[in-house]
């Protein structure tokens, strides 16, 4: 039987499985969540499947820019895709694990870090269904993925003074992607507000003529 979200390409994974809910609950349908993680490991499978790294081969620039604010230790990269970011933590000193439901991606990121001389600890996983053990890490990082209720779970999993890094798209970036969920966009200065507890020690909005997004470096007292 095919996936309701494979009907439905367009439909935002989290009002889909709001509403799948709802249609099971008055008996009109059976739900599997697995399918939506199913759907979700297919297409990034197919996406990441080239030997041309997506989002390139070099961390954001924001993380490169603040890298000696975070303290040595344990990084956590959720959705890590083709490992950009966690490579580069990595040739730093960092312990770096990483969290993606792509097998695909994790393939290219462990080929990155080998070409780096590094190693990296990947898990396979839905991070709507993942548990981050609380106070392990030492610097979190997620970046263009949105998830809203990972944010309490990413300052619990911080150990004291551990920094998280996040930086994903705003709501300005739909003059550049018009079709983009807007589910899966920031509002303006809402990143501010998502990790309740935690000192931001660095913010910006950022347009920069090709896309819009804002970035966080925030620590835990």
């Amino acid at each position: 039987m095919k996936s309701p979200f494979s009907l439905f390409p367009n439909f935002s994974r989290t009002v889909g499985l709001g509403l799948l809910s709802l249609l099971s609950f008055v008996g009109f349908v059976a739900i599997d969540p697995s399918w939506a993680a199913e759907e979700d490991k297919a297409r990034w499978n197919k996406k990441y499947d080239t030997e041309t790294y997506l989002f390139g081969r070099d961390p954001i620039p924001f993380l490169k820019d603040h890298v000696d604010l975070l303290p040595k230790g344990a990084a956590l990269d959720l959705a890590m895709g083709e490992g950009r970011n966690g490579v580069f933590l990595a040739t730093k000193g960092f312990q770096v694990t990483g969290v993606d439901i792509s097998e695909a991606g994790f393939k290219k990121a462990r080929a990155l870090a080998a070409e780096k001389g590094v190693k990296l600890t990947t898990v396979v996983a839905d991070l709507e269904q993942y548990t981050i053990p609380p106070n392990t890490y030492d610097v979190i990082i997620c970046t263009y993925f949105l998830q809203r209720d990972l944010f309490p779970k990413i300052a619990a999993a911080l150990k004291p003074g551990g920094v998280a890094v996040i930086e994903t798209y705003t709501v300005d970036n739909l003059q550049y992607r018009p079709t983009f969920n807007k589910a899966f966009l920031l509002e303006r200065n809402e990143l501010l507000t998502l990790l309740t507890g935690l000192r931001v020690l660095r913010y910006q909005e950022v347009d920069n003529g090709n896309a819009a997004f804002a970035s966080v470096l925030a620590q835990k007292p």
